[in-house]
């Protein structure tokens, strides 16, 4: 019996090429949110959790490969692998603390790509940097600072930013807002077709 509702195959399909392109081994956690519904989440490779809601409907949690479930939508379910599983999820969607255009952070997205590009290609400081390092240091980048109506800084690293860029969440739309949650310890972006979370390390229960 197909877990997932025929209306809401496209969505789950781009949301599972975008993953699989991104990592080949990626599990995805597929989890009950409401009636007619079900929330896909998953880690990428800079850990990050992304999450996309399709209509559908699953009994219990279930762990897969992601591959596998792209593999079979118009079907049951692959195996499970929900030992394989090790990340916490944020237990609510949080408050948002600001609403960004979506333009902008499409377009911080893009200079953080076309910076990452120019780097490799032509060192920084006329020095060669390892792409590793490069990598690492732009997602550290924090370029959006949420400052709180109780004053608290909220910082949305280059992490969360590339994360729904690549991902395809974020709206094209002139009307299209990205907002910034928070949840606990965790920073989140929702977007119009999915949403990114990142807390801090050291806190990583399961969940």
């Amino acid at each position: 019996m197909a877990w997932l509702a025929g209306s809401s195959r496209s969505d789950a399909g781009a949301f599972l090429a975008r993953l699989v392109r991104l990592d080949p081994g990626a599990l995805v956690r597929l989890r009950p949110a409401g009636e007619g519904a079900v929330a896909l989440w998953s880690r990428l490779p800079w850990g990050v959790l992304v999450c996309r809601g399709v209509r559908g409907a699953v009994p219990l949690d279930r762990t897969v490969l992601g591959s596998e479930l792209a593999a079979t939508l118009d079907g049951e379910l692959p195996a499970s692998r929900d030992s394989d599983w090790r990340w916490s999820i944020p237990s609510a969607p949080g408050a948002v603390v600001e609403r960004i255009p979506a333009a902008d952070v499409r377009r911080v997205g893009a200079a953080a790509a076309e910076t990452l590009r120019t780097a490799a290609a032509e060192g920084v400081g006329g020095r060669a940097v390892g792409s590793r390092m490069l990598r690492d240091a732009l997602l550290d980048h924090v370029p959006i600072m949420v400052t709180t109506d109780d004053g608290s800084h909220i910082a949305v690293s280059q992490r969360l930013v590339q994360a729904v860029v690549r991902m395809g969440f974020v709206g094209e739309g002139p009307g299209d807002f990205v907002d910034v949650r928070i949840s606990g310890p965790w920073t989140a972006l929702a977007c119009a077709y999915g949403s990114a979370w990142h807390r801090a390390a050291g806190s990583l229960l399961i969940g």
